[in-house]
């Protein structure tokens, strides 16, 4: 069926709902999938592809910083030639580099490929959020709130599909795993996702913000250079090369900010970041989602170190953590219209911090370590879950028509949250005799930091009903 024919078809038949969330839920499972799944192969790839660990590292890190530097760039994209036609470049986009992926026999390549594949997984939530905006009418604030059940849930998929392929197959599988998937969320979206509305004519075609996007890039590159400069032992922070590239980022994103502020058409609208309403809400983000990932991505760890939990049942801590987030999403979504935005932030914001806290606490007697530390993860879990939906709509319902690029400015500040907690944490943990109680000391001011950041709640703008 052409472009034309499914037009035609999808004018006079109602958008399928259910079947489109389905469509748009089973391409971004396939990114959270992919988010954990490769962790489990590091090991595997550093001995198949005789790599250094260093640069077995960097098959995260490029995707990190490709995925960071591009979700602007497909929101900005989504917004300018359509939120359909971007979410099926980037769901191609993301299998075939997947499939190279599989493919590839140099650690080289395969960090190059790894940044091609976070290129097409930066589209997939701008142009998703763009199109539940367009077509879900009403139940648009809780089609959107609902996103927050589903990348927890492929983040708990992923690990176990990474070991089952790793032990029983090969590393490779856990790229290929996506290109089944990709080929059918690519037919199922082409066939029943409504196309794009026309361009009209005469329109100008959108100049693109080059300038911009590359002191961004240059920005974003060199922090996370310098944050995995810091984290090698021996490197303090006074060495030249971490200091070199602290310098390039301050002076490439302080160039951006000024750039964005002065060009006519910045692919980032500075009101977006920092304006009224927009700035509270990202900083929440940040807070309450970035940081918040960071610990829970850090819990493996404090387990083993402080209380020599193995890799295995440290592992499965972060399940009870994943459960709760999933349900207290559901109910948060569906209950946000009656909460507003500001209450499931407050109450979840709390929960968190007490989760925190606990983990800092040395379990009571009779209680064992496991139980203790899962019952904390239980609780930062929930708490961030009934927070997800509340900072998910409260940026999106002040500007509907940016709604990609917001989905991508909150994907960002969800980002530079987590790694910025997790590069922090580790820096401090390579530097000192007794990580495990030095990790209790940080997550004991990390639940100071959720109590500090109340304040922030206040100048979220707040609204209940549909939007």
């Amino acid at each position: 069926m052409n472009t034309k024919e499914a037009q035609r078809v999808q004018e006079t038949q109602p958008i399928r709902r259910v079947l489109v969330f389905s469509i748009i839920a089973m391409a971004l499972m396939m990114m959270a999938i992919d988010s954990t799944i490769v962790a489990t192969a590091l090991h595997a790839l550093q001995h198949d592809l005789n790599a250094s660990i260093n640069w077995v590292g960097w098959t995260m890190t490029a995707y990190s910083f490709g995925f960071l530097l591009l979700l602007p760039v497909t929101g900005k994209l989504s917004e300018e030639f359509g939120r359909r036609r971007v979410f099926l470049f980037s769901v191609s986009a993301f299998t075939i580099a997947s499939l190279l992926c599989g493919l590839a026999n140099n650690i080289y390549v395969l960090v190059a490929l790894r940044a091609v594949q976070a290129a097409g997984g930066a589209g997939f939530t701008p142009s998703a959020t763009g199109l539940i905006i367009d077509h879900f009418g009403d139940d648009r604030d809780r089609a959107v709130g609902l996103f927050g059940s589903i990348f927890p849930i492929g983040a708990l998929i992923g690990p176990i599909f990474g070991g089952i392929f790793v032990t029983y197959w090969s590393w490779r599988g856990i790229f290929f795993v996506n290109v089944p998937i990709g080929i059918v969320s690519i037919w199922l979206a082409r066939r029943f996702i409504p196309v794009d509305p026309p361009v009209r004519p005469g329109r100008e075609r959108p100049q693109m913000d080059w300038p911009g996007m590359a002191l961004l890039g240059v920005g974003l590159f060199t922090a996370m250079l310098a944050v995995s400069i810091l984290g090698e032992s021996g490197v303090s922070p006074w060495s030249m090369s971490f200091v070199a590239c602290v310098a390039i980022a301050v002076g490439s994103l302080w160039l951006f900010h000024r750039h964005i502020h002065r060009t006519a058409a910045p692919f980032i609208d500075p009101k977006l970041i920092h304006g009224p309403n927009f700035g509270a809400v990202n900083a929440v983000n940040i807070v309450y989602g970035g940081v918040r990932a960071g610990v829970v991505a850090l819990l493996p760890l404090y387990a083993t170190s402080r209380y020599g939990i193995d890799a295995l049942a440290s592992g499965t801590l972060l399940v009870a953590q994943g459960v709760a987030t999933i349900a207290l999403s559901l109910i948060g979504a569906l209950a946000l219209r009656r909460t507003g935005h500001r209450m499931p932030v407050y109450v979840g914001g709390t929960v968190v911090g007490i989760g925190v806290v606990l983990l800092a606490m040395h379990p009571p007697g009779g209680i064992s370590a496991y139980t203790w530390l899962a019952g904390a993860a239980l609780l930062i879990g929930a708490g961030g879950g009934g927070l997800n939906p509340a900072t998910r709509n409260a940026g999106l319902q002040l500007a509907p028509k940016s709604s990609s690029t917001l989905a991508s400015i909150r994907t960002m500040s969800l980002q530079v949250g987590q790694i910025t907690t997790v590069s922090i944490v580790t820096a401090i943990l390579t530097r000192v005799s007794d990580p495990g109680h030095t990790q209790a000391l940080v997550f004991a001011i990390t639940g100071l930091l959720f109590v500090v950041a109340m304040p922030l709640v206040t100048r979220i703008p707040e609204h209940k009903g549909a939007w």
